[in-house]
C-alpha cells in the first residue's frame, strides 16, 4: 500500500492576523482529502512551531528538517499548505525556509511573495502595465509627517493603512488635517511604512483565482457592501457587519473585465496558489486595491464562498493545488 503524502497545514503567524490565520488553517484541515492525504495542523508563534490536535499540543516542530516524533516515530512533510496572513507566511520568509529544505508549498514563491506583501513596491510595479489605483504617498516610521502637502496632493478623506499587513488592522479613515498624524503613528504599529491613499468613491469587489499549468480557475466575483464606513475588521469578521454578494451584482461584461484584469495582476506578480485581488469600481473602472496571496479560508471567507458559486468543492481545488505542485 502507498503510504499517503503528510500535509503540514501552516497557520498562527507573528502578526495581528493570528486568530483570523488559525481560523483558516482549521478550515483548509479539514477541506484536505483524508483518501488521499494525511493532513497535520501546524501553529507557529514566534519561535514555537507545535503540531495541534483537537486544539491540543502533540508534538514540537523540528526545525533543522521540518519534522515531528509522533510516538517515537518521524514524520516528514511532503508538501506544506500555508495559510498564515501577514508575516511570516505572506511575505516570503516562510516560503524561503521551505525551499532550503526543498518541501513543496501551496503559495507563491518567495520574490512574488514579498512584492505583493509590500504595498507600496506592489502598486509602483502594477502601474508600469497601466493598472488603475488610487494616488499615493508612504512615510517611513520616524519621518516627517506634512500632513499639509499631504492634503494638498491627495485631498480629503485619505485612507492611511500599514504598508505591510491585512485584515484592516492599523487602517483608518480620515476627514480632517488634524486626524492625520494619530492615522500615521496608528499604521506603524503594524509596519515601519505608512500609507496614505486618496479617497476613491465606490464600491469594493474581489476575485480571486489559481492558475495551473494547464488551466486557470477564475472564481465569481464578490460585491462588498460594508454597514460601517469602510471594510474594516469587524466588517470582515463580524457576522452581519457588511453584505458579501457573490456572484456580484454587476454586468456580466464587467465581471468579465474584473476576472480578466484579476488574471493579469496574477501573471504580472508571477503568482502561485490560490490568490484574492480587491478592486473599487467607480465610472465602470476597477482601481487596485491590494493582492493577497494567503488570502482567508475561514468558513465566511471569500475564498470558500467563490468556490461554492462556481459550483466546486473547496477539497477538490485544494487537492489540485497538492497535486500540482507535488507533480502526482
Amino acid at each position: 500500500m502507498t503510504k499517503k503524502p503528510n500535509i503540514a497545514v501552516i497557520s498562527g503567524g507573528d502578526s495581528s492576523e493570528y486568530a483570523v490565520s488559525v481560523k483558516s488553517g482549521k478550515n483548509v484541515f479539514n477541506a484536505i482529502d483524508n483518501s488521499k492525504y494525511t493532513p497535520w495542523l501546524i501553529q507557529m508563534r514566534g519561535k514555537e512551531w507545535i503540531v495541534v490536535q483537537d486544539d491540543t499540543k502533540i508534538a514540537d516542530i523540528n526545525k533543522a528538517d521540518f519534522s515531528f516524533i509522533l510516538n517515537g516515530e518521524k514524520i516528514i512533510f511532503d508538501f506544506a499548505y500555508i495559510t498564515i496572513h501577514g508575516t511570516p507566511g505572506e511575505d516570503g520568509t516562510l516560503q524561503g525556509y521551505l525551499e532550503l529544505l526543498k518541501v513543496s508549498y501551496s503559495s507563491c514563491n518567495v520574490f512574488s511573495s514579498s512584492l505583493t506583501f509590500n504595498k507600496w513596491f506592489c502598486s509602483k510595479y502594477l502601474k508600469n502595465f497601466g493598472v488603475k489605483m488610487a494616488k499615493s504617498i508612504k512615510i517611513s516610521k520616524g519621518e516627517k509627517i506634512n500632513t499639509a502637502e499631504i492634503v494638498e496632493k491627495l485631498g480629503l478623506p485619505v485612507f492611511v493603512k500599514p504598508n505591510a499587513g491585512g485584515s484592516s488592522f492599523g487602517i483608518t479613515k480620515v476627514k480632517t488635517k488634524a486626524e492625520i498624524s494619530n492615522a500615521v503613528k496608528n499604521a506603524w504599529q503594524e509596519s515601519n511604512d505608512a500609507l496614505i491613499e486618496e479617497f476613491i468613491e465606490g464600491t469594493e469587489f474581489t476575485c480571486g483565482l489559481v492558475k495551473f499549468k494547464n488551466k486557470e480557475l477564475v472564481f465569481p466575483v464578490t460585491e462588498i457592501l460594508p454597514k460601517n464606513e469602510f471594510f474594516d475588521y469587524e466588517a470582515k469578521y463580524s457576522i452581519g457587519a457588511a453584505e458579501e454578494i457573490t456572484p456580484a451584482r454587476i454586468t456580466e461584461n464587467l465581471s468579465k473585465k474584473c476576472q480578466q484584469l484579476s488574471l493579469d495582476i496574477y501573471s504580472y506578480c508571477g503568482c502561485s496558489g490560490i490568490c484574492r485581488i480587491d478592486y473599487i469600481l467607480k465610472n465602470d473602472k476597477f482601481y487596485f486595491l491590494e493582492v493577497n496571496t494567503t488570502p482567508g479560508m475561514t468558513e465566511t471567507s471569500f475564498i470558500p464562498q467563490q468556490v461554492s458559486a462556481m459550483g466546486l468543492k473547496l477539497s477538490d481545488v485544494i487537492s489540485m493545488i497538492i497535486e500540482e505542485k507535488l507533480g502526482t
